[in-house]
């Protein structure tokens, strides 16, 4: 997901960040091995996370001098789609979001 035209302070946020993390992880029933990992950039940087998942990983990166977050979720299972859009809006203040869905590995 590319969110753009994002609040910046959220984009500092460690903490608006895990509550997006803990969302995600929620709704699409995701098990986290550890702990999320979280490094803050000095200003005027943002922040990067990463939860190693049992189905992969999600991770973010965000560059609040351009108001925008790269979100990836790799995951090994289907899952139901949630609204991204609206989730990534609510925690980051995002007016636009593009949401790219790549299917990878061999299909049976």
């Amino acid at each position: 997901m590319d969110a753009s035209a994002c609040a910046p302070e959220r984009l500092k946020d460690r903490a608006a960040l895990a509550a997006l993390f803990e969302e995600l992880i929620v709704l699409l029933e995701l098990k986290v091995v550890g702990q999320p990992q979280w490094h803050v950039f000095p200003e005027p940087g943002g922040v990067t996370g990463l939860a190693l998942l049992a189905e992969s990983h999600l991770a973010i990166h965000t560059f609040p001098e351009h108001g925008f977050a790269a979100l990836n979720l790799y995951c090994c299972r289907p899952r139901p789609r949630p609204d991204f859009e609206a989730l990534v809006a609510r925690h980051l203040g995002s007016r636009e979001c593009q949401v790219r869905e790549l299917a990878r590995g061999v299909r049976a």
